[in-house]
């Protein structure tokens, strides 16, 4: 008879093996060039797409709302470069996770709006990067923290056993992680207040409490508050920024534009439309099977007056 410690035992076992498997396949993973990772990504992203029919159609009709009623011909060829681009993302992880600052920096091979960056540097207010879903969002924090600190915001994964591979793979440098909870958001505060950088995900749907309906591509999306509390709380510079990722794994660019908030309108509208915009200047590489649209727990749906004002 398997009693209850000798199960928990077991079952600490296998999670530390499993661990210990997908760090190995990371590292092995690493070793290949950032191109073969990529060709290998873009099968990765087909296989999902034809064997997840959720999947497949979370990202058809994400993609629709941004582009509306389009030829049919040009929906499909985004289409067809989103599928490959989301597996591109997944396989270059383990580049990014394992391999040595002095590699991964390197492979940005232009910057526009740096100057923006300099700009609220020399202010001495700290910076608020908000970096979407949007080509390798991953290596702009590591960019960024090779001339500031910064502190990311996370969402830890489902499964605890990957967290340990995470963390490693992301704190390197002056990269700092915080979790989305109350002890991460007060590290947000105070990096701020040490007038440095933190880094967050503006198109993450937030918990219970902690958004509002705003529109999104023409349809109510639920959308963080906590952004228009950071700025207004430490006069921070508002960034936008997302690293393109370029053909044939050569490398990145990263783009960066200012957010400056208009009074009297609501800053998750705003955030939203700055982030169409970016969004449609490089719409293959947006994450569109991410739910974007879903329902927190708790949180009551759009009222159709929600739906109208959003």
């Amino acid at each position: 008879m398997i009693t209850k410690g000798a199960y928990y035992n077991k079952t600490l076992l296998y999670l530390s093996m499993r661990s210990s498997i997908v760090v190995w396949l990371f590292d092995l993973a690493a070793h290949l060039p950032l191109s073969t990772l990529h060709r290998l990504g873009a099968l990765l992203g087909w296989m999902t797409y034809w064997l997840s029919g959720n999947y497949a159609r979370r990202l058809r009709e994400n993609l629709r709302y941004e582009m509306g009623n389009c030829p049919e011909e040009n929906f499909r060829q985004v289409l067809s470069a989103s599928i490959a681009e989301a597996g591109k993302g997944v396989a270059e992880l383990p580049w990014l996770w394992c391999r040595s600052l002095e590699e991964i920096v390197p492979s940005v091979k232009m910057c526009h709006g740096w100057e923006h960056v300099e700009a609220a540097r020399a202010r001495g207010k700290g910076i608020i990067f908000l970096t979407p879903h949007l080509g390798c969002f991953e290596i702009s924090a590591t960019y960024a923290a090779e001339s500031i600190p910064i502190t990311v915001l996370y969402r830890p994964p489902k499964l605890a056993w990957l967290e340990a591979v995470m963390r490693s793979g992301r704190e390197h440098g002056q990269i700092r992680l915080a979790r989305t909870d109350v002890s991460g958001v007060r590290l947000l505060y105070k990096a701020l207040k040490r007038g440095e950088a933190i880094g967050l995900l503006p198109d993450q749907v937030p918990g219970k409490g902690e958004g509002e309906w705003a529109d999104f591509f023409g349809r109510p999306a639920y959308t963080m508050t906590l952004v228009g509390r950071l700025a207004e709380s430490s006069g921070a510079t508002v960034l936008m920024a997302y690293a393109e990722r370029l053909p044939k794994g050569v490398g990145y660019i990263i783009h960066i534009t200012p957010l400056e908030f208009v009074a009297n309108l609501p800053v998750t509208r705003q955030i939203n439309a700055a982030l169409e915009k970016v969004v449609r200047a490089c719409p293959t590489q947006y994450l569109w099977s991410y739910n974007r649209y879903k329902i927190p727990a708790g949180i009551e749906p759009p009222t159709p007056h929600e739906r109208k004002t959003a």
